[in-house]
């Protein structure tokens, strides 16, 4: 609450308008992401105020937007429907628990002050979940937008499966209902821009106008809806009577013994509700100017997360769309939340009778173009040509994510970056290199540089400890048998700040085991923090007659003169 204290007349203004743009997108977002994780209507609504308000108060980011989101959602509605629920009730009831379980995860992971641990996720594995996240969220409203009555919790297979196999069913008029809006939708992102311009209009006035086509969309099928009675003559599927009642507390919902079922479930969603909040709060700290506290921020989300459930709603996390919408609309401070609450509270208590005819298929179409963006199949070819490490971790994700299941996927992800991560570490790169013309040591298989027959120059780039060192070990002696002349190996330390008493141990052993094949080893490049720790051991006194050099150009300048 910082902010409070230079808080003006003009910075009021700013969030208002902010305020009442970012809520004109939330509620039909709201609604629809309601749908994905299978929950009433209204209880995205309550979902997208109350967690506005708590997080105005908690949140580092002042621009950041909390509410329901379309991944979040998804993995409720996977994970309740993985406990096969047999009452609309004991769904609820899972749904309440298990995002109070999360904001439990989430608040002690902020009293263990562990908001740096998302660095050890690489952005790769990020971007293969959310990816196959988005595919398996769009293929889920395939067969709301077809008219179809799917069994609720689809798999991203089942759901294929379903859809193909009653594709004879299909409603063609929500079908055309369901592509007119995609049409809409999808011609905003261009042609309102252009409109907008030709009428030169300004500031958040054409923002709001570029944002609205959800608005405009669900305004325009209540309306035809209602006036044709489509839900009654064409069996349009509608969202029904959407009361107009506040949210309030009700504790008598928590159901404990279902806590154990639930956990696993909640670390999931607590872990990509913090990735993706702190992503997106970052890349809006970046634009201005603010600094981002991981801590707060899991303890902001904690307890948003809390107060969702204990009013009887779902999870919810860091909007992009509407957290990239409220700045852009000029919000300054968090009380562009509390205006957007306040609006949205407004809009429960005076729009909600109004929703009756809104067709689930729209909200399926919201849904859909919605969560396109996430998808990033150019990053997975920039990771194959940059990295091919990157590329596995990437791609094992996307698919374990797809086939397996999300919440089996993100620990898959992690897991295959451990790895490969391990593999890296102890398998580093160990370059041959001789003298360039500069003067300096380079790979030989890279550029002409000079050698010496009867002497080889490896430059280990990595530190040395227990788990690389059986390798180093490996590739050295491999190396060296390759060739009857060598009988001088230079092992160039100018890569290596740290080395461990294993490999120091194993260090002693190869200068023995080498001088046994009449090669004797010498050092170069050794920083002066490696000097200071083996001068506390004997390994100088085993190196001899080998010799600690200053430099690789002084290790070869000496072996040259030895050989004349």
């Amino acid at each position: 609450m910082t902010w409070l204290k230079n808080y003006n007349w003009n910075m009021f203004v700013s969030d208002c308008v902010a305020g009442i743009v970012t809520a004109s997108i939330a509620l039909p977002q709201s609604l629809a992401y309601a749908q994905l994780a299978g929950f009433p209507a209204e209880y995205g609504l309550y979902a997208a105020v109350i967690p506005l308000f708590l997080y105005a108060f908690l949140g580092s980011s002042r621009t950041l937007v909390v509410g329901p989101a379309a991944l979040i959602s998804l993995l409720i509605g996977s994970s309740i429907n993985k406990l096969a629920p047999q009452t609309p009730q004991e769904y609820l009831s899972l749904g309440v628990n298990l995002t109070i379980l999360t904001g439990l995860f989430l608040t002690l992971l902020s009293l263990l002050r562990l908001g740096r641990f998302t660095t050890f996720i690489s952005k790769p594995v990020i971007s293969g979940f959310t990816s196959a996240s988005a595919i398996v969220i769009a293929c889920s409203q395939l067969p709301i937008i077809l008219g179809l009555q799917p069994s609720s919790g689809l798999t991203f297979n089942d759901a294929l499966i379903f859809t193909a196999t009653h594709l004879n069913q299909t409603n063609l008029a929500v079908l055309s209902l369901s592509t007119l809006g995609i049409a809409l939708l999808w011609s905003s992102k261009s042609i309102f821009p252009i409109l907008l311009k030709t009428i030169q209009l300004k500031g958040p006035v054409v923002l709001a106008l570029s944002k609205s086509s959800p608005v405009i969309l669900v305004i325009l099928s209540i309306l035809v809806v209602s006036h044709f009675d489509m839900h009654l003559d064409h069996e349009i599927a509608v969202i029904g009577q959407v009361p107009n009642s506040l949210p309030s507390i009700n504790t008598d919902i928590l159901a404990f013994a279902r806590w154990p079922d639930l956990a696993l479930p909640a670390l999931s969603i607590a872990l990509i509700c913090f990735l993706t909040s702190i992503a997106t709060g970052i890349t809006l700290a970046s634009k201005n100017a603010e600094k981002i506290r991981p801590n707060q921020e899991l303890l902001a989300l904690g307890v948003a997360n809390i107060g969702s459930g204990l009013v009887g709603s779902f999870a919810v996390a860091g909007s992009v769309s509407r957290s990239m919408v409220n700045f852009a609309s000029g919000a300054i401070t968090q009380m562009a939340n509390v205006i957007s609450g306040c609006v949205l509270l407004l809009s429960i208590i005076f729009l909600t009778p109004y929703l009756f005819h809104l067709p689930k298929a729209v909200l399926g179409v919201i849904v859909i173009m919605s969560v396109l963006p996430m998808i990033e199949f150019k990053h997975i070819r920039r990771c194959w040509v940059f990295n091919k490490a990157d590329a596995i971790s990437l791609l094992f994700t996307f698919f374990s994510s797809l086939f397996l299941g999300i919440e089996i996927g993100i620990w898959a992800g992690i897991a295959c970056s451990i790895v490969l991560f391990m593999h890296r570490t102890t398998h580093p790169h160990i370059a041959e290199v001789g003298r360039a013309d500069s003067g300096y040591f380079r790979n030989v298989n890279r550029l002409n540089v000079k050698t010496q027959k009867n002497a080889v120059f490896l430059r280990i780039d990595e530190n040395l400890f227990f788990a690389n060192i059986q390798y180093i070990e490996n590739y050295i002696l491999e190396r060296c048998a390759k060739s009857q002349e060598v009988t001088n190996l230079v092992l160039i330390f100018s890569s290596i700040s740290s080395i461990d008493e294993s490999a120091l141990d194993t260090l002693e052993k190869l200068i023995v085991n080498l001088r046994e094949r009449g090669i004797t080893l010498h050092l170069s490049d050794v920083k002066g923090i490696i000097q200071d720790k083996l001068k506390l051991t004997d390994i100088f006194k085993t190196l001899a007659p080998g010799k600690l050099f200053f430099t690789a150009d002084d290790a070869m300048n000496y072996i040259e003169n030895k050989n004349k």
